[in-house]
């Protein structure tokens, strides 16, 4: 089975909203029938369910995500770019005859249209990451700022590629309610990880190595970024790219997975 074949634009993304509309009705009449000492509880646990399917980013409460692949190759993703390090990153990839995903922020792409070209010229992928990033707010934006932030991005690398990402990454994994209308509307099939070393935030090149490689399998997606401040990101793609030579793994983009 191919990859792209688990390329899965939401297909119903407003399905959330009668589901929940029909469980608040139903602890309302458990209330009513049964009294606060379990209405109460079950209005926090269902509070609590919602929130928990914004901030886990492998959650599939609102809609589909794709976090593992078929096949025996790794999927390497790089968030954040395009930044000082995405030359160096390119060069590292071709050292080690790698591939990897870049999702790139839009308005990062706008002002360094010459390496997202540069990125897609040397044989790698580009996928949707916001159009700016919105950190500290993602998982709260309501449906109108969350369509700009995905399909202004969609725009901009449309504009300097000449064709459509497929692949989004949430911003900070985090995806709320209103994040897969506008995916629908775009094609875009949204990606998580399952293998991390919180490299965006950590300055320590072997310890988000380790971490990684606690989880370097057949079918692993990476998450790693560029562009952080502590300036370590391409010691650590590199040490990854060495933990997977030593396993035997290769990096794969999703279209050639098997």
């Amino acid at each position: 089975m191919r990859a792209m074949s688990v390329h899965r634009p939401p297909r119903r993304p407003q399905l959330w909203l009668p589901l929940l509309i029909a469980s608040q009705l139903l602890i309302a009449l458990v209330w009513w029938q049964l009294g606060w000492t379990i209405g109460l509880p079950l209005l926090l646990a269902s509070h609590a369910l919602c929130l928990w399917g914004v901030l886990a980013p492998a959650s599939r409460l609102y809609g589909p995500v794709l976090t593992r692949l078929p096949g025996e190759g790794v999927w390497l993703t790089i968030d954040d770019g395009p930044s000082d390090d995405t030359r160096a990153l390119l060069d590292l990839l071709d050292a080690h005859d790698a591939k990897a995903t870049f999702f790139l922020v839009g308005a990062r792409a706008a002002a360094r249209p010459d390496l997202v070209r540069e990125i897609a010229a040397r044989g790698h992928g580009i996928g949707n990451h916001s159009q700016t990033h919105p950190q500290a707010m993602f998982w709260a934006l309501g449906p109108a700022r969350m369509r700009r932030e995905i399909l202004d991005c969609q725009r901009t690398l449309v504009e300097i590629l000449g064709h459509a990402p497929v692949w989004f990454r949430s911003v900070v994994g985090h995806t709320n309610p209103f994040v897969h209308a506008p995916l629908r509307d775009a094609g875009l099939a949204r990606v998580g990880w399952n293998a991390r070393g919180f490299d965006a935030v950590k300055a320590d090149v072997d310890d988000v190595v380790a971490r990684i490689d606690a989880d370097l399998a057949p079918g692993a997606i990476v998450l790693l970024h560029e562009g952080a401040k502590h300036g370590g990101n391409v010691a650590m793609v590199e040490g990854v790219l060495m933990r997977m030579r030593a396993k035997g793994l290769r990096a794969v983009l999703p279209d050639q997975a098997v």
